[in-house]
């Protein structure tokens, strides 16, 4: 099984988890599936929470630091970080509309949801407590919280990630200010950290298998409903529309609208990188293509494409957005969590932060999403609810996550005048005709 890539292996190990746990029920294994199976999708879930702080820490602050140039490329900085801020809003707008209006999770049954509440009854209730507690606070309480008193005890609790991340853009932004002579040695260390913590996630990675298996086992004696998987194909169908959408609609209309390029133009410049991120699942794997297809293909001068796609690859996850929230509200749905327009709101401004900080590597989204569920109250062993379908979802929203990246690099090289013919012209004839 060594031989095989990863995503092979956790399919095969969510069918052998199904497998398992269908057996287990139909053979009366239950006690023993929850006593001696689940405990290793538990571990593996603690490792996705325990390295989630380390990574928004890492990879926010390389993603910070890296923007050094802007003091010289003010307007082509300002001009991306805006439209990357600005897709993912739409991203994750976009997977909060198409969520609400199916309602996957409304589909398990109310037996089902409530042996859902009674799996995780301990922990789901101290979420409940801590959501009423957050809706008897203030208007401003949220602004507040924001800020933390002290951060190192804002990093002892997941639930803090904004409190995290706000600091972290803070240390990042006084990074760029003081001479570059001085930060030099501060960035070399994150910039080194950043690498040990992609390993890490590597190495926790290794062990998907064996927790997709653990967590599909016990998922299925504990709840042994076919209608949550019923829902569980409702909300991969609500993924996938969505990133379509984004993929095939909103990109695309965006640069013929602003840059005059043709739709199939576009597609034949991108697509190899965009079937490269899917095979891989990887932005970052995926990134020279990237640039060699735009600087190359779709005539976006290098000087734009060293600058916008490197930084797109770290705070640019449109994919990754439009997933988090429609799973965010697909396991509140499961189990019964009514969120308010204030959690929906959340779910946007704690998505979007959060994907400046995923690292463009395979798995990463899934960390993030225990923060925003963190942020939500709803409870983090939700994640036992998708996990068996996120390895298929990630290659999808990987590609979205790198077409996002070129059309920003043709809009901010067409703002700043440096959009012009592409170097190879087999592609001249995909320019819209004139009259």
């Amino acid at each position: 099984m060594r031989n095989l890539a990863l995503h092979w292996q956790i399919l095969i190990g969510m069918a052998l988890g199904v497998i398992f746990g269908i057996i287990a029920t139909f053979f009366g294994l239950k006690e023993f599936t929850i006593d001696w199976i689940k405990p290793f999708g538990t571990i593996f879930i603690n490792l996705l929470k325990l390295i989630a702080i380390p990574l928004i820490i890492a990879s926010l602050i390389k993603g910070v630091s890296d923007l050094k140039d802007i003091s010289k490329l003010s307007k082509m900085g300002g001009r991306t970080i805006g439209l990357y801020v600005l897709t993912t809003i739409v991203a994750v707008s976009l997977g909060l509309l198409i969520v609400n209006i199916v309602q996957p999770g409304n589909k398990i049954s109310k037996e089902t949801q409530q042996e859902l509440l009674a799996s995780f009854g301990d922990e789901a209730e101290k979420k409940k407590k801590a959501a009423e507690q957050q809706k008897e606070a203030g208007p401003l309480q949220p602004l507040v919280d924001l800020v933390p008193q002290n951060i190192f005890e804002a990093t002892t609790d997941n639930r803090n990630m904004l409190q995290v991340i706000f600091f972290v853009i803070l240390f990042g932004i006084g990074l760029i200010l003081i001479p570059a002579e001085k930060a030099k040695s501060v960035k070399e260390f994150f910039d080194s950290f950043n690498e040990v913590i992609l390993k890490l996630i590597d190495l926790i990675m290794m062990g998907a298998p064996y927790g997709v298996f653990a967590l599909l086992a016990a998922l299925i004696v504990e709840s042994p409903s076919w209608d949550l998987f019923q829902a569980l194909l409702w909300y991969s169908l609500c993924v996938v529309f969505g990133l379509g959408l984004m993929i095939f609609g909103f990109y695309p209309l965006l640069v013929t609208y602003f840059t005059k390029k043709g739709y199939s133009f576009f597609f034949k410049g991108i697509s190899p990188a965009q079937l490269l991120a899917f095979s891989t699942s990887s932005s970052a794997a995926t990134l020279p293509v990237t640039m060699e297809r735009v600087e190359e293909h779709l005539g976006v001068e290098r000087e734009v494409t060293s600058f916008v796609l490197p930084i797109g690859a770290t705070i640019n996850m449109d994919g990754t957005s439009l997933y988090q929230a429609v799973a965010a509200v697909f396991i509140a749905q499961a189990f019964a969590y009514d969120l308010t327009l204030g959690d929906q709101l959340t779910i946007v401004l704690t998505a979007t932060l959060a994907s400046i900080g995923s690292a463009a590597v395979p798995g990463a989204g899934m960390v993030m999403l225990v923060i925003v569920l963190g942020a939500i109250g709803v409870p983090e062993y939700g994640l036992a609810l998708i996990f068996a379908v996120d390895r298929p979802l990630d290659m999808c929203r990987t590609v979205v996550n790198v077409t996002g990246d070129a059309t920003v690099s043709m809009l901010v090289a067409k703002s700043v005048d440096k959009l012009g013919e592409p170097k190879v012209k087999e592609w001249d004839d995909y320019y819209p005709k004139t009259t």
